[in-house]
């Protein structure tokens, strides 16, 4: 599990045997069954979670209609957690949970800043990896605004082609914006 982990960080800075160590105890092992909340809407939000395996949506839940809006989805080496919540250490607006069986490693916001600060290259593959998300969300937005519905659904058919086969299409059309009939639609 944790060398998934190692993997990862290794993608933007190399790290040493011992500063993994101090790393990795910095972090909990949580393992979560289809179905449950990672994070529930009005909890607490103490950690960010790296998906070791398994898959997750975030979502915010409109409280006049109860339609869900998925903000994202996480898989294997993806990082997810109600991010505003996380970093002002305030109560979540969204919902996390497990569309299949999941295993994270979660890390406080505490234990987080502890490691950047005794460790640089830490620090700066949490910054290129959080400017990596502001690019995504940045692009999300864009597309929701400027494409038609057939674009973002041909798009992210070409970016993330195995999350068709991972998620119902009820979540995809969720995720698009769009209802399940029209994805029908779009998907002939």
């Amino acid at each position: 599990m944790s060398d998934k982990l190692r993997k990862h960080i290794e993608e933007i800075t190399p790290i040493t045997d011992k500063e993994f160590e101090y790393l990795l105890s910095h972090f909990s092992v949580k393992k979560l069954k289809k179905h449950q909340f990672l994070v529930q809407q009005d909890d607490l939000v103490r950690n960010d979670h790296f998906v070791v395996s398994g898959l997750l949506k975030a979502y915010h839940t409109n409280p006049d209609d109860g339609k869900e809006h998925i903000l994202q989805f996480a898989w294997e080496n993806w990082w997810i957690t109600d991010f505003q919540a996380y970093f002002n250490q305030t109560y979540s607006t969204l919902n996390i949970d497990c569309i299949e069986d999941v295993e994270v490693l979660s890390i406080s916001l505490e234990n987080r800043e502890k490691i950047c600060a005794d460790l640089h290259k830490i620090e700066h593959f949490f910054r290129k990896k959080s400017n990596s998300g502001y690019i995504a969300l940045q692009q999300r937005i864009l597309s929701l605004l400027t494409h038609s519905a057939k674009e973002r659904y041909e798009q992210m058919l070409s970016n993330y082609p195995a999350l068709f086969q991972r998620v119902p299409k009820s979540l995809i059309a969720s995720y698009l914006g769009v209802s399940r009939e029209t994805l029908s639609r779009l998907s002939k």
